[in-house]
């Protein structure tokens, strides 16, 4: 056995005389915060490294000289140490007394009053005098757009520089050092970056606070209600924190979590001043008892496709989300292969990885949140990122260490040379062997545009990786070879040593796959569950009967890390809800949330009552939200199919993909779609012959969409970005891969 083996992974210290055992390699704070010890900080954030600048963590240990730093020292086997004495509270209370020197006495007006780390301590360490003094600086408040700055508040603790690099990786916030006049600085103010939000949540003092949210109510006003997440699948903790009916802002455990920027400041979606309209009621009823398909999306609770199932199996009709089935299809053959019901990754695993593979997704776009564990695990471990896609993301290029570009449509192509790649000399059931093979790699390389020397380095990039992720995104659920596809990455998971993640599309894609038995195709009378539809139920307004906004209801979603999680009320809702018409057609249960108990357990899901579920972060930054689902055993069938010739995409290419830098409140109705962009590179316009700022039409699985053309100089290539956001009720009838083939016509502006 080696030396490096016979290392004990457990260290036992004592803390003010309590014996605490805690992980080899956790620092002292993170041992004492485990036991329910408190040691005071002012720049600790438990998400990213140690900081170390406030030195209010400073603990003594016997037979050590001096005091130390408990954020950054490692525990030692046997170590005694004292966290509180009179020596340790005379040098914290002169660091908060220096922390107070010219801070501004405006608690009564600050919006950090109440909820303040800086007013909190001082008095703590009864700081009720100020014997120092410095000259004072002209410091004026900046407007960074999402976020304000003010630098006469600022403690340069760095929380929010941190933030910046480690977690959301903009790294826009960089610190101008100086001694007294050292300033927080916004690199990037030509964007207006929403992401600065979650900078501005970690901030202790009153410096950075959302800038809508400024001098609008006190802190111990506004109620917090829990709640999740519902712009992507990552279904985040948050508060909705709400006033007079009103939502004031959104936080979070910021000290463990963080949330993108839709998740902070798109909170202005609920459908208001609705009420009763029994007429309309019964329409809905008499709707549903005739229709042929229902039509829906995936943003929707757990509790409401259950109902949906239900209603299905006891009427009659044909239950469509395309989105969603095509997921449910990915990941039925991906089980064939790998044996069990869900894919093994999880948000914890790409952040802990040392090599990670994004494939088939714009990441920062369609999940902000992976993009953060990506790059945690790029600023923590130094994790080699492999991103492969047809179009180059410049906002991942910090993070990025191989870009791979491969041609439109060829996936299959792509996914069978990944898996030729990593599985070469790795023993594999003999047809499975005998298809790789037999692979025509130089064709393959041809018509995907992935050369040797790229595959080659992508495989140096992963050896002697012993932690491997694998991302999945949404451009390969729709391909028209998506089976083959999802059985090859299966084989990454199950002999190549990969956590894949298979990223749901929508909040609830996951869940909805599991719940419902959907169908390829409607036919006859339609009813649309937030998509267009002969009869509409919508949130949106624009309706036959209108129906409650996500933050007007009480439920769960099934996130991308497999967790079943509570969402509650955030405002009130005065019309009717889906149980209701339920009820009315015979499928009884006196709330929509008692159907959270019945949710299948065949599926993986706990009979479980909404009300036991819990929702919080323990002191360690341990997540109690919900509960996991339990992974099913599935049949296996260890076969794969020989790859068709790959159908690229000749000309011009539109790829449909929603930018997080849009809010609801900002989204325009379908008739004005034509101030929405088609962007793309001036390659893109030269090969489409297209002029900046004209106005086309082109049809996508038989919706017109109208764009006004713009060309994108940070852009390359001839695929260009078409947003979804603005179709509506439209947007859930799309079923077709995410690049379409460009065929359009002028429409007079």
């Amino acid at each position: 056995m080696s030396k490096r083996e016979t290392v004990p992974s457990v260290v036992t210290v004592t803390i003010d005389g309590k014996v605490c055992q805690g992980k080899q390699g956790q620092t002292i704070l993170e041992i004492a915060r485990a036991h329910d010890i408190y040691i005071p900080t002012m720049c600790y954030l438990t998400k990213v490294m140690p900081i170390a600048s406030c030195r209010m963590c400073m603990v003594e240990v016997k037979g050590v000289e001096g005091m130390i730093l408990s954020c950054q020292e490692r525990a030692v086997e046997g170590a005694i140490i004292h966290t509180q004495n009179e020596t340790l509270y005379r040098e914290r209370q002169n660091i908060m007394k220096l922390y107070g020197v010219n801070h501004p006495l405006e608690c009564g007006v600050c919006d950090k009053s109440g909820e303040c780390d800086l007013q909190n301590k001082t008095l703590e360490f009864h700081v009720d005098q100020q014997p120092f003094a410095a000259k004072d600086q002209h410091r004026p408040v900046q407007d960074w757009g999402f976020v304000s700055y003010d630098p006469s508040l600022c403690i340069m603790c760095e929380k929010c520089v941190r933030v910046s690099n480690e977690i959301t990786g903009n790294g826009a916030l960089q610190i101008a050092s100086g001694g007294y006049k050292s300033t927080i600085v916004n690199t990037k103010m030509d964007k207006s970056d929403m992401s600065l939000g979650e900078s501005a949540a970690v901030c202790p003092v009153g410096a950075l606070v959302a800038t809508d949210f400024k001098y609008s109510s006190n802190a111990w006003e506004l109620e917090k209600i829990p709640a999740s997440c519902s712009h992507c699948s990552a279904a985040c903790q948050l508060y909705y924190e709400v006033k007079n009916e009103k939502i004031y802002r959104v936080t979070n455990a910021y000290e463990f979590a963080s949330l993108c920027g839709r998740g902070r400041f798109d909170f202005d979606f609920a459908n208001s001043g609705v009420v009763k309209n029994q007429e309309a009621f019964g329409n809905a009823v008499k709707a549903l008892s005739e229709a042929d398909s229902v039509v829906f999306d995936s943003k929707i609770t757990n509790e409401e496709a259950l109902i949906l199932q239900k209603l299905k199996e006891k009427l009659g009709f044909k239950l469509i989300n395309h989105e969603a089935r095509a997921y449910q299809k990915f990941t039925e053959a991906y089980s064939s292969i790998s044996g069990k019901s869900l894919y093994g990754g999880t948000l914890e695993k790409i952040a802990d990885a040392r090599a990670i593979i994004v494939l088939g997704a714009r990441i920062h776009d369609d999940n902000p949140q992976v993009g953060y564990h990506i790059t945690m695990a790029s600023k923590r471990h130094k994790a080699r990122v492999i991103y492969m896609h047809p179009m180059e993301d410049g906002r991942m290029q910090e993070r990025v260490t191989q870009f791979v570009k491969y041609e439109v449509g060829t996936e299959d192509g792509v996914t069978a040379l990944l898996a030729d790649t990593l599985l070469a000399g790795v023993a594999l059931p003999a047809p499975i062997r005998g298809v790789l093979d037999d692979l025509d790699i130089g064709n393959l390389s041809a018509e995907s545009n992935i050369g040797e020397e790229e595959l080659a380095d992508i495989l140096s990039a992963v050896h002697g990786k012993t932690q491997r992720a694998l991302i999945v995104g949404s451009d390969l659920y729709a391909h028209p070879r998506a089976t083959q596809i999802a059985k090859l990455l299966a084989l990454l998971e199950r002999y190549a040593g990969f956590s894949v993640m298979l990223v749901p599309p929508s909040v609830n894609t996951l869940g909805v796959s599991l719940i419902c038995t959907l169908d390829d195709t409607a036919e006859g009378k339609t009813v649309g569950y937030h998509a267009k539809a002969d009869f509409v139920l919508s949130s949106s307004g624009e309706g036959d009967l209108d129906m409650p906004a996500l933050n007007q209801q009480e439920g769960t979603f099934t996130s991308l890390d497999k967790r079943v999680v509570p969402t509650h009320v955030a405002l009130p809702y005065g019309g009717f809800v889906l149980n209701d018409l339920a009820k009315a057609l015979g499928v009884r249960q006196s709330h929509t949330v008692v159907y959270t108990a019945a949710l299948p357990t065949e599926k993986g899901y706990h009979a479980a009552y909404f009300d036991m579920l819990p929702d919080y972060y323990d002191a360690s930054g341990e997540a109690h939200r919900g509960y996991l689902l339990r992974e099913q055993t599935c049949e296996c069938r260890l076969e794969i199919e020989e790859v068709e010739e790959l159908d690229g995409y000749d000309g011009v290419v539109v790829y449909r993909c929603d930018s997080q830098e849009v809010l609801s409140a900002s989204i325009r109705p379908e008739e004005e779609a034509d101030y929405i962009p088609l962007k793309g590179s001036q390659q893109f316009a030269t090969a489409a012959k297209l002029k900046d700022g004209e106005v086309i039409e082109f049809t996508i699985d038989g919706i017109t969409i109208k764009r006004v053309f713009r060309i994108d100089t940070s852009m390359k290539g001839t695929v260009a970005l078409s947003p979804q956001f603005d179709m509506g009720l439209s947007a859930p009838l799309l079923s077709s891969y995410r690049f379409s083939r460009l065929k359009f016509q002028r429409v007079e502006s």
